[in-house]
């Protein structure tokens, strides 16, 4: 699997993820960031690759998420998978998360998700004024 900064590859990851959390759930595994890994890189997957993903992710609650946490559906709650991608990103390519394009990264989820819930449905809509 080949991991590049761009929204074609967002895509496949965004939908890789849905494939993983079938496949997981089929083979009766947890569906959490340490078997995702594990799943997607083999034997790179080792605990200090886990760690550094895991220790990435910024979630804007404050909370934490360790490898062995199940995860939601991406479909239902992005955000979380949206942060796990970019820690994922960053990581396999040496990069800082920051410089992952978050932009690309949020229209591949809604190329890859069309039907799903939004990415940023926490914000407010702004209202003209009369």
């Amino acid at each position: 699997m080949k991991i590049e900064n761009t929204q074609e590859c967002f895509v496949q990851l965004w939908l890789r993820l849905e494939h993983t959390r079938r496949l997981l759930a089929s083979q009766y595994k947890r569906y959490c960031v340490r078997n995702i890994l594990k799943e997607w890189f083999g034997t790179k997957a080792t605990d200090d690759f886990i760690w550094e993903v895991c220790n990435s992710i910024v979630l804007d609650d404050e909370q934490q998420v360790f490898g062995y946490d199940v995860l939601p559906s991406p479909m239902l709650h992005p955000r979380t998978h949206r942060e796990l991608l970019r820690a994922i990103v960053a990581v396999a390519l040496d990069i800082g998360i920051r410089k992952v394009d978050a932009k690309a990264l949020n229209h591949a989820y809604e190329q890859a998700f069309p039907d799903g819930n939004r990415l940023k449905s926490s914000r407010k809509k702004r209202t003209r004024g009369v």
